[in-house]
């Protein structure tokens, strides 16, 4: 057949990864510079693009995060591992690794082109039939050092219809494909290629769009990851499978001589003799194998057979222990018989008589309230027991000290030393008469007949309802006894309780069905209602919803009482009612609510300000809030709870005046696995949005970064790290209050501060040592913070930035105070935020001048940057997936 003008056509190619000993994928040298491009347009499309939701499609090109270089590649969804992972193929390597969704995102049309490297196949060769896991591993490592990072050319023989490409590959004058054939990774193909399992058609060069990223491209000894552009292609049948068979190692046709086909002949005969002996050798190790099977079965027949006469004689016992349990049985259903019909009607003349016994009892004991005499005789035990009079210890002290007197006049032998002895004990004996009769007069004093009253009519109460008393031998067994009754009762609460919980549910259910068919029906009717009717709906549906507010604030301070109790008196009340939550608000540090669900609020989506988690805007009790939506598991639910918690707790002890974002409520949501934080929503009072339209004055940055200051200085003394402060987090409220907002709760702080949204200008306020690798600390927080200070007194000055990524300071015009402010927040040991606090800046802040504005001939550009406020607004609020959006926007 004619051939194709692929057919042994050569290409330069450069392998990038290997999948067995005779395949593996290689890029071609030529599409060196469109690597460059494209890996300059994924990072920074990939960033910004929103990740992969629902059922992925399986032809598409995506953009996937690489696990071990953090970078950005083209590749497609080969299978669906569970609801957060999925396995990918880098279609431009060859590759393939499972990822998260999140590490998953949409790329444009323009990238959306046929895949740059290629799969190839050795020529003639296959894997072994027989080959082990270890050979196969050690081919794939040796053809791995062939070819991996190597410039080789190829020679092309077909193409495969999945698009494999089948070759000779040759690296200098070594064919690769002999080199595993020696070393035993691969051998010969058995049957030929031919026409069936080749594609036989054209393949056009995929035409390449150029991006407008302007690069420069490297040597290609830098580029560790070579591509392919081009798809090769190929034309065979039969004739190729014969030729192939016919030519030597050189490519070169030759036929078979005669005296070859002899020889072959005779080789095939002393073949088929020594098969026919290895055979016969074989077939008798397998009869005395056969042998051995057979004496082994023969045993095991024989235990079997014991077993089963046994198994016979235990049959047979229990079929007479069933005969006999069936004749006890049938005995029993005929007394049964024998005794229904009076049966009946003597159960309920007993009934009755108990019932009457019980009328009885209840109109004998009418005036008895169960339990209020049992807790009266608690309360009165313990809490109006007798106080031990004071004058005890005193008189307890002096006796003590007439009997040591006593002894010394006993073992005293000198007549003087007993002199003194005696004076001694006679006015100790004087101090223990006058103790005696003080002690006396307290007694006295005590109501002791009027208590011995009350607890003997206490006692005949306790007789009449509980029975004559008794005295108990071991008080631990009686204290457990009380345990189990009090128990007991306690789980005939629960069922009630539970009982109770199950029909509200139900009842709630229908009534959540009633109110959404109401609203269904209104919003059908809506044209049928005037104006001001509408408007009353609304008010009064608004005051309904305050007025759940107001409950829940109401069940808040209830559940502050129970901590109270719970800390104090009853530690056990989270283990007796964990239907409660108790435990869940405490460990929340009061911000847990269960009674709040998002579908109560009005709430408006805010897409514009978040390209990952939900965001929402509402109105509660004439405020607005922000609902952020963080998706959670089991484990990262319970991170979350405490991370805010702790947050809460830093703004607890100080409130306002903490510097900090208050965090309202923290509830779970019941339909989808989400939790939501409701904070206060500050729109235009951002860093970033009041600049850019009116920006702050001296005076005023003193002010709000005094503020910012205080917030991180609570934090810090919570042992709390920010992580994540720049201008979209840090608010002016009225242009004087400066408060620190809140972070992406479930981030760690490592990951808020490598966010790429800690960027203001050329400006970049991620500290030296955080790029360096270090952890998150203070210091870091700090040098955020300066950044921050140096942006808005620097105003329109241009500015120098070091080597280290630290602005330069000197040169400017500044207030002196101000720069040595900054020179001791952007250095290596930077001052706290106390010491921030008490800096000449913030308790002289009238005395600094303002920061330098634009000059009349920038009033063009400054009406350009207020007429493009908004679109900055925007754009700074877009920030990437690793980043949580403020609720100034």
């Amino acid at each position: 057949m004619d051939e194709d003008t692929e057919y042994n056509k050569v290409g330069d190619v450069v392998g990038c990864h290997v999948e067995d000993a005779v395949t593996f994928w290689a890029q071609n040298i030529s599409r060196n510079n469109d690597i460059l491009k494209l890996s300059r347009a994924l990072a920074e499309v990939c960033p910004q693009a929103n990740s992969v939701f629902g059922n992925p499609d399986f032809t598409k090109i995506y953009g996937g995060c690489f696990s071990e270089d953090k970078c950005w590649y083209r590749c497609k969804v080969q299978q669906v591992i569970s609801d957060e992972k999925c396995q990918v193929l880098y279609i431009d390597y060859g590759n393939s690794e499972i990822l998260n969704r999140s590490e998953i995102v949409e790329i444009p049309k323009n990238l959306q082109f046929p895949s740059i490297a290629k799969k190839y196949r050795l020529w003639g060769l296959q894997i072994p039939p027989d080959q082990d896991l270890n050979q196969f591993d050690q081919g794939r490592k040796f053809l791995c050092s062939l070819i991996f990072e190597k410039e080789i050319k190829m020679r092309h023989k077909a193409t495969y219809q999945d698009g494999t490409v089948v070759a000779q590959a040759e690296y200098g004058k070594v064919d690769i494909g002999e080199e595993v054939a020696k070393k035993g990774f691969a051998e010969k193909c058995k049957s030929p290629i031919n026409a069936n399992n080749c594609k036989e058609k054209k393949i056009d060069v995929v035409p390449y769009k150029p991006w407008n990223a302007k690069v420069t491209a490297p040597a290609w000894e830098n580029r560790p990851n070579p591509s392919v552009s081009n798809r090769l292609k190929g034309r065979f049948g039969d004739q190729i499978g014969t030729n192939m068979r016919n030519e030597n190692h050189t490519g070169n046709h030759m036929p078979f001589a005669k005296e070859k086909l002899m020889a072959c002949d005779f080789i095939m005969g002393s073949n088929i003799s020594l098969a026919k002996i290895k055979q016969d050798q074989k077939l008798i190790e397998e009869n005395e194998k056969l042998k051995k099977e057979k004496e082994i079965l023969q045993e095991e027949n024989h235990i079997l057979l014991h077993n089963y006469k046994e198994l016979e004689s235990t049959i047979a016992q229990l079929n007479h222990q069933v005969q006999e349990e069936k004749e006890a049985s049938k005995e029993t259903l005929k007394h049964l018989g024998e005794t229904l019909h009076t049966y009946v009607g003597t159960k309920l003349r007993s009934l009755a008589a108990q019932v009457e016994v019980l009328k009885e009892v209840r109109c004998a004991n009418m005036n008895v309230h169960f339990g209020d005499d049992l807790f009266r005789a608690v309360k009165e035990v313990t809490e109006r027991c007798l106080i031990v009079p004071s004058s005890l210890g005193k008189l307890e002290k002096i006796w003590a000290e007439y009997n040591l007197a006593q002894e010394m006049i006993q073992l005293c032998k000198n007549v003087n030393e007993s002199d003194v002895l005696i004076l001694k004990r006679n006015e100790v004996q004087q101090n223990l008469y006058s103790a005696v009769e003080e002690f006396i007069r307290e007694v006295e004093e005590l109501p002791l007949s009027e208590r011995s009253t009350i607890l003997q009519e206490l006692s005949a109460s306790l007789e009449a309802v509980y029975g004559q008393a008794s005295e108990a031998d071991d008080s631990e067994e009686a204290f457990q006894q009380f345990f189990e009754w009090k128990q007991t009762k306690l789980e005939e609460f629960s069922r009630v309780r539970s009982g109770t919980n199950a029909s509200l549910q139900i009842l709630a259910t229908w009534f959540s069905g009633m109110i959404k068919s109401a609203t269904s029906h209104m919003e059908g009717r809506s044209d049928d209602y005037s104006e001001y009717e509408i408007t009353k709906i609304k008010e009064e549906i608004t005051g309904l919803r305050n007025s759940l507010i107001q409950e829940i604030y109401n069940e808040q301070e209830e559940y502050e009482r129970l901590t109270c109790l719970v800390q104090k008196w009853f530690p056990e009340l989270p283990l007796l009612h964990p239907e409660a939550g108790i435990l869940k608000y405490m460990n929340s540090g009061g911000l847990l609510t269960v009674s709040l669900e998002r579908d109560l609020l009005d709430a408006e989506p805010l897409k514009k300000l978040s390209t990952k988690h939900p965001l929402v805007c509402s109105e509660v009790q004439e405020q607005k809030v922000l609902l952020k939506g963080y998706s959670v598991d089991v484990n990262t639910e319970a991170k979350v709870i405490e991370r805010t918690a702790k947050y809460h707790r830093a703004w607890s002890e100080f409130k306002e005046k903490s510097g900090l974002l208050q965090l309202m409520f923290l509830f779970l949501c019941k339909s989808d696995p989400l939790v939501y934080l409701m904070v206060p929503y500050y729109p235009g009072a951002s860093l970033g949005a009041l600049q850019a339209s009116t920006p702050l004055t001296s005076e005023e940055i003193l002010k709000v970064m005094e503020g910012v200051a205080r917030g991180l200085h609570t934090l810090h003394k919570a042992n709390i790290v920010h992580g994540s402060l720049h201008t979209n987090n840090v608010f002016a409220l009225n242009r004087k209050q400066g408060i620190v907002g809140d972070f992406d709760f479930t981030k760690s702080v490592d990951q808020r501060a490598s966010a790429n949204s800690m960027v203001v200008g050329n400006l970049n306020l991620i500290s030296p040592e955080l790029r360096m690798g270090h952890l998150a600390s203070p210091s870091s927080d700090m040098y955020a913070y300066g950044c921050l200070l140096f942006w808005l007194f620097v105003g329109d000055q241009e500015f120098k930035i070091k080597e280290n990524g630290t602005p330069e300071v000197d040169g400017l015009n500044m207030d002196n105070k101000v720069k040595s402010l900054l020179l001791n927040l952007i250095c290596s040991n930077r001052m706290t935020a106390e010491q921030v606090l008490n800096d000449e800046c913030f308790l002289f802040p009238d005395v600094i001048p303002a920061p330098p504005q634009s000059e009349p001939g920038e009033e063009l550009e400054c009406e350009k940057t207020e007429e493009k406020g908004e679109d900055i607004i925007s754009s700074d609020n877009k920030t990437d997936d690793n980043e949580e959006i403020d609720p100034s926007q």
